[in-house]
């Protein structure tokens, strides 16, 4: 018990200078409110009309915001219309701590989207490398280049306020642009590890902190989260998320878009299979000793805003294909996976899209009781940001 009393002073010491600052409230510096006019930008896109917001909303925890998509295929449409990537959006918030990349000798750590391919070598920041991602993407905002991209922001209302941030000649989009693109992505990066965006102001921070309690539900769920659920392995506390690779057995979801994509996106058609890690690996050059480990392993997701969400009735899709629709759906998935006849709403779980290196030791069977379930469920949901603690 002495480590993980440990454990929750240091997060308690993280956490304290947050305590407070609402996404209302939050006081941003220069290069984060420069950060934060390029998140929104709309203009940012080819054609224009997409924002990154399009696909990471404050109102749901800075991923989807559109209920209709997250109830079906669970991917977003580009800025070009009927174009759909392979995946459905992560959140956004606290991936500022994600490390460069590496394999630590057990396993693989850091980099940022689901298979980390930003890895963070080239600007030693993968959240930064992450930004510069989705301009680029054809499926995605569509710009051509990165000079196309570094022109627009010149011609912005804000084109002071980033010369302001990184210097009178910082949007040269002729001579610099690889410089210029590079502040770009660590603006947005900036604003991402903003506390208008990475709050900690969830009801479990506020307990940390001393200043709410949890009911005897949420105490037994988070009880079993760090012990009998096994779910802090992996979603390691304080940030929910240990930053590495894991293939769930997830099965696929059938309504995703990306099956239906011209042969030019998609040459693969309905047999695509989406094999993470191991499939980014492959593609790199490694060799199969190294990337056959790792298929279908998918970066584990933080935790937190995981129920963030503006109504009782908004659906959020879970897992990096949208598979699940509910949290309950999800841990009954994570606790039955494996048991004979088990799954949900009276039809059995489908085999793994990628059968490979499933992780049988952490879940699958972990023999919790529907009581059980709805209580981790219930600790869930109270890491979403914006608590406002009782006064006492």
């Amino acid at each position: 018990m002495l480590s993980k009393r440990i454990w929750i002073y240091i997060a308690i010491l993280l956490l304290t200078t947050a305590i407070g600052a609402t996404a209302a409230q939050a006081s941003l510096s220069p290069v984060e409110k420069l950060g934060k006019k390029l998140f929104f930008d709309t203009d940012l896109s080819t054609p224009q009309g997409q924002s990154c917001a399009a696909c990471h909303a404050l109102k749901v925890g800075w991923t989807g915001p559109d209920k209709k998509i997250n109830a079906h295929g669970a991917v977003y449409e580009g800025a070009v219309k009927n174009r759909f990537g392979n995946r459905k959006p992560p959140s956004s918030a606290y991936g500022g701590d994600s490390p460069v990349l590496h394999f630590d000798g057990e396993k693989w750590i850091g980099g940022m989207f689901w298979d980390g391919r930003a890895t963070g070598s080239t600007l030693d920041d993968p959240l930064s490398e992450q930004a510069q991602g989705p301009f680029l993407n054809p499926l995605e905002q569509n710009n051509p280049n990165a000079k196309q991209v570094c022109t627009k922001v010149r011609n912005s209302d804000y084109a002071g306020l980033f010369k302001d941030v990184w210097g009178p000649d910082s949007l040269n989009c002729n001579k610099d642009v690889t410089g210029t693109y590079e502040r770009i992505a660590r603006s947005i990066a900036a604003y991402e590890r903003s506390k208008e965006v990475s709050e900690f102001t969830s009801k479990y921070d506020y307990y940390l902190a001393g200043s709410a309690k949890l009911t005897d539900k949420e105490e037994l769920g988070l009880s079993l989260f760090e012990n009998k659920a096994k779910c802090a392995n992996c979603h390691v506390l304080p940030l929910f998320t240990d930053f590495t690779y894991d293939n769930l057995g997830v099965p696929k979801n059938p309504e995703n878009p990306f099956y239906n994509m011209p042969r030019k996106w998609n040459p693969d058609g309905k047999k695509f299979i989406d094999y993470g890690l191991g499939g980014f690996l492959k593609n790199t050059g490694y060799d199969p000793a190294v990337y056959e480990p790792e298929l279908g392993k998918m970066k584990v997701p933080t935790l937190r805003n995981v129920d963030k969400r503006p109504s009782s009735d908004f659906v959020k899709a879970y897992s990096h294909n949208g598979y699940f629709k509910s949290l309950e759906e999800i841990v009954h998935f994570y606790n039955t996976r494996d048991v004979p006849g088990a799954g949900w709403n009276g039809k059995p779980w489908p085999a793994p899209e990628v059968s490979e290196n499933v992780n049988t030791e952490e879940l699958g069977d972990l023999g919790l009781t529907p009581k059980e379930e709805a209580a981790i469920v219930a600790f869930m949901k109270t890491l979403s940001d914006g608590y406002t603690p009782k006064q006492k």
